[in-house]
């Protein structure tokens, strides 16, 4: 533990501290220890004691309230993206309190909440109801201002759809000269852009006719080349055979000892000067526990199987 830079724990609150674990115990052994707890719901309050998980953690933080299309209920995700986004957060603390301690020689203890990172993802909505007293409405894929911002059915089976936001007057131009529709410019239902959001239902129609007989790849072709914001809404197979993220080696396949060579998500980013790939498939249960026990903290190969014949280690 001395030569730790930074402890991460994962429980909910008050639980590591009931292990012998707590932050005031851990610095005894590193007087500058940085120690980072996610738990769901902070350290104190009243919800210290719960049990979190992504999901409860976007429905209770009003994220799930936003999302959905208009006259239906709240939606969810589909994906647990608390989790990744409060890894996010804490990364940006762990390298802040590293910066602080470089300054200053001091440690510290962070108390991250994922709920609380969940709300800091819906300050829109936060900011409409502090102006207006007021929920914002669910609105599907439809935006505020901009008409048409809206995902329109393409050619093809039930999951073949194309997205188009149009922000600007020339865009807007463009849009109607790719559909061969320019008179639409000059239709007093369609001349403004405060005149389209208010006719959108009707704009959305003229718009699907349209898009509903052509390739989403071909409208989406034309209309970039147009200059308006316009792609394909891509499924999971889609993204795994799509050439841009090939080609920018986004996916990798690792083998693994257990299910063998599988296509995941890489790095999203790319480095001048190291690789910034992954490195490994993802470890089985238990895979690093030698290796963290003899390389890190120093035990001997035989103080290990003695602690895995006690039925320590699993």
């Amino acid at each position: 533990m001395p030569h730790c830079d930074v402890v991460a724990e994962n429980f909910a609150g008050g639980v590591a501290v009931k292990m012998g674990l707590g932050y005031e115990k851990l610095r005894e052994l590193r007087s500058d220890l940085i120690m980072i707890s996610m738990s769901g719901y902070g350290q104190n309050g009243p919800y210290r004691n719960y049990l979190g998980y992504g999901p409860p953690a976007a429905a209770l933080s009003g994220f799930f309230h936003t999302m959905g299309y208009e006259g239906m209920g709240p939606a969810e995700l589909g994906i647990s993206y608390m989790d990744p986004n409060a890894g996010i957060f804490a990364a940006i603390a762990v390298m802040a309190a590293l910066i602080h301690r470089k300054r200053t020689g001091q440690g510290q203890f962070i108390d991250q909440s994922q709920f609380e990172t969940a709300v800091g993802l819906i300050g829109e909505g936060l900011l409409h109801h502090a102006m207006t007293g007021t929920d914002p409405k669910r609105t599907g894929n439809h935006d505020p201002i901009m008409a048409p911002h809206n995902t329109y059915k393409a050619q093809g089976d039930a999951d073949k759809w194309v997205s188009i936001a149009v922000g600007t007057e020339d865009e807007w131009r463009n849009l109607c000269a790719v559909m061969g529709k320019p008179k639409l410019t000059d239709d007093p239902r369609f001349v403004t852009q405060a005149a389209r959001k208010q006719n959108e239902n009707e704009l959305n129609r003229i718009i699907t006719e349209w898009t509903s007989n052509r390739d989403r790849w071909e409208t989406t072709r034309a209309l970039q080349q147009a200059g308006v914001a316009a792609f394909p809404s891509m499924s999971n197979k889609d993204l795994t055979t799509d050439e841009h993220l090939r080609e920018r080696g986004y996916f990798v396949q690792p083998g693994h000892p257990e299910i063998g060579r599988r296509m995941h998500a890489g790095i999203p980013w790319t480095f001048g000067r190291s690789p910034g790939k992954v490195a490994s498939a993802a470890p089985v249960r238990g895979g690093d526990t030698d290796d963290v026990l003899t390389n890190l903290l120093g035990y001997s190969k035989e103080k290990v199987e003695q602690l895995r014949k006690g039925g320590a280690l699993s």
